[in-house]
C-alpha cells in the first residue's frame, strides 16, 4: 500500500457564481472538517477564487485555479498568472486539462512554460493528461500518456518534480458517465509512475497521481484502493459538498 498521503481535488469548472461559490465552498468546509489524511482542494472559476479562499481561511482545504498563463504579467487580455492566482488565495493549480487541449489549442510545450510558471510562483501545479477514445480504441494510450508527462514535465529538476501532481484522466470518460476501469487505471498509473522514477528517481516516489473521469461516491472506494492511484480529481460531483464529501472520506 501507498504511503503518499491522498489528495482529492473538485474541479468546478465554469459553474458557480461568487454567491453559490461561497455557499457550496462552506458546506463543503462543514462536511470534512474533520476528515483526517486526506490532503483537499477546491477549484473554482477564476471569479470566485478569492472569494472561496475567503471562505476556506483557517481550515485544512486548499484553493486552485483552473489554468495559468505561463507570464507573470503583460498585454495577455483574457489571461491570469500565477502570481495572481497566489495573490487571490490559491496555492493548486491545473495545467493542460483536456477541455483547454481540446478546445483552446494547450499543447504539451505550453503545459510545460505553465508548470514552470506555477512552480516559479510557489503554487503547486496539477498538470492533467489523458487519452481520447480513439487514441485508447487504436492501442496508443500509454504512448500518449507518455508524451504528455514527460512534454509537461520536459527540464524540470528532481527537485521541481517533487513539487508535481499529475491527474490521469482519460478524456472518454470525463463528463459521460463512463469510467475507466480499476484494472485500466491502475495500467495507466503504473506506467506513470515509471516515467515519474525515470525523469527524477526516488524523489519522484512521493508525487500523488490523481484519477480523473466521472469520479463519484459509488466508484471511488475500489478506484482509490489501487496502488498507484493516489488520490481524485473530481469534476460533476465536486459540485455538491455531500457527493465530494463522500470521496473524501472514501480516500481516508
Amino acid at each position: 500500500m501507498s504511503q503518499r498521503k491522498k489528495f482529492v481535488a473538485g474541479n468546478w469548472k465554469m459553474h458557480t457564481t461568487l454567491a453559490e461559490g461561497r455557499e457550496l465552498a462552506r458546506a463543503i468546509r462543514a462536511e470534512v472538517e474533520n476528515v483526517e489524511g486526506v490532503r483537499i482542494a477546491v477549484i473554482p472559476p477564476f471569479t470566485s477564487v478569492a472569494a472561496v479562499a475567503e471562505v476556506l481561511r483557517g481550515s485544512r482545504i486548499e484553493v486552485g485555479g483552473q489554468d495559468l498563463h505561463w507570464e507573470e504579467k503583460g498585454a495577455f487580455t483574457g489571461e491570469v498568472s500565477a502570481p495572481m492566482l497566489r495573490d487571490a488565495g490559491a496555492t493548486v493549480v491545473l495545467v493542460g486539462h483536456s477541455e483547454r487541449r481540446q478546445y483552446f489549442g494547450e499543447t504539451d510545450e505550453s503545459a510545460n512554460r505553465k508548470v514552470r510558471a506555477a512552480l516559479a510562483a510557489g503554487l503547486s501545479p496539477v498538470l492533467c493528461v489523458g487519452e481520447t477514445l480513439d487514441e485508447r480504441d487504436a492501442g496508443r494510450t500509454l504512448d500518449v500518456v507518455g508524451r504528455q508527462v514527460r512534454g509537461g514535465l520536459a527540464g524540470l529538476s528532481s527537485a521541481e518534480l517533487a513539487r508535481v501532481c499529475i491527474a490521469y484522466e482519460p478524456v472518454w470518460a470525463i463528463g459521460t458517465g463512463r469510467t475507466a476501469t480499476p484494472e485500466q487505471a491502475q495500467e495507466v498509473h503504473a506506467a506513470v509512475r515509471a516515467i515519474l522514477r525515470e525523469l527524477g528517481g526516488d524523489v519522484t516516489e512521493a508525487i500523488p497521481i490523481l484519477y480523473g473521469g466521472s469520479v463519484k461516491p459509488d466508484n471511488a472506494p475500489a478506484l482509490l484502493a489501487l496502488s498507484d492511484v493516489d488520490g481524485a480529481l473530481v469534476g460533476g460531483a465536486s459540485l455538491e459538498a455531500s457527493s465530494f464529501s463522500a470521496i473524501v472520506r472514501a480516500a481516508a
